[in-house]
């Protein structure tokens, strides 16, 4: 094992064991260092590698601390490899969200508020019939966004906004090429906010799932 990911490692089994717990201020670099056998070296490394991924805060004239660990934050480091996604991958992120983002609908369908129902009415209404291409596309970003926070799962919020960034273009180019797909998508959104407002988890599943998957099956035909 390099160096570095022993160094790694360790601080990990502390953080896993407990000895270190969220918002923890980390020994001084000397002391931990010689605790943990490391070279000073090394285990600045590693925590600048931890840091990377929202694990450890280090704070300029502070200290090195043990972040919040809340799934949110763990998860940007997802949101940051998936801005490296190639466009032959698309079709995978969509299969992805066509797992989790339904369930996640489901979810909701008994906890959203009937005030949040409301909004996201007049959000849909706002758009009128004809809006251009690139707003239904931000507001179809938010309108899912809000349903699956409304799910109450914060490590499935996170996954989900973080998987939606790669299909963002796709869903631009079909809102630009396709005839009826501004239509549809407003179709389907009314849809599966009546499934919500009836509290009908299977119906909001089904509905999400048709909603991704007439994406998905568009950009299977245009590749």
């Amino acid at each position: 094992m390099a160096v570095t990911d022993e160094a790694i490692e360790k601080i990990k089994s502390m953080i896993v064991s407990g000895a270190l717990r969220p918002g923890d201020r980390l020994p001084k670099e000397s002391e931990l260092a010689a605790d943990l056998g490391l070279s000073r070296n090394s285990l600045r490394e590693a925590v600048r590698a931890l840091s990377l991924i929202r694990i450890l805060d280090v704070r300029q004239g502070d200290g090195t601390y043990v972040t919040s660990l809340d799934p949110k934050l763990l998860l940007e480091a997802l949101s940051f490899v998936v801005d490296f996604h190639r466009d032959d991958t698309v079709l995978e992120f969509l299969a992805v969200r066509r797992i989790l983002e339904p369930a996640a609908t489901a979810m909701a369908a008994g906890r959203i508020v009937t005030a949040e129902l409301d909004e996201l009415a007049r959000q849909l209404d706002a758009l009128g019939p004809h809006p251009a291409v690139e707003e239904l596309v931000a507001r179809d970003l938010e309108f899912h966004r809000r349903i699956v926070a409304a799910a109450g799962n914060t490590v499935l919020c996170s996954l989900l906004d973080g998987l939606s960034g790669p299909t963002t273009r796709a869903r631009v180019w079909r809102g630009l090429t396709q005839k009826d797909a501004v239509s549809r998508t407003l179709t389907e959104h009314r849809a599966i906010l009546g499934a919500l407002r009836d509290r009908d988890a299977e119906a909001a599943r089904s509905w999400a799932t048709v909603h991704i998957a007439s994406v998905e099956q568009w950009l299977r035909s245009t590749l």
